[in-house]
């Protein structure tokens, strides 16, 4: 089931404190950038981060799921109502998150 707008308008506004969050459509689900770096996505109306350390650390009690089949684990976010959690999570795993690849032409 696809991700609808209302969900990705709801985490957009959840991260509305932060600068540059950003999100790329894919075939019917959202990746969401910050800063520039892949941070992770909204998949069937769930938020689902990237498993990094700080991140893991972040999250009291982590829970992995797939985000779809054939994926990689992923951290999914529970704790999606509360702005200030939300806002702290992605700071913190900022330095954490990879670089993006440099596409070559």
């Amino acid at each position: 089931m696809p991700s609808s707008k209302e969900y990705l308008n709801f985490i957009l506004e959840q991260l509305s404190d932060l600068k540059d969050i950003t999100y790329k459509p894919m075939m019917g689900e959202f990746l969401i950038y910050y800063r520039g770096k892949l941070a992770g996505g909204i998949y069937d109306n769930r938020l689902f981060i990237k498993p990094v350390k700080s991140a893991i650390a972040y999250i009291p009690e982590p829970v992995y799921a797939l985000p779809y089949e054939g994926a990689k684990e992923m951290l999914l976010v529970d704790n999606v109502d509360d702005k200030v959690y939300l806002t702290g999570l992605f700071e913190a795993m900022y330095d954490d998150l990879p670089m993006p690849k440099i596409k070559k032409r």
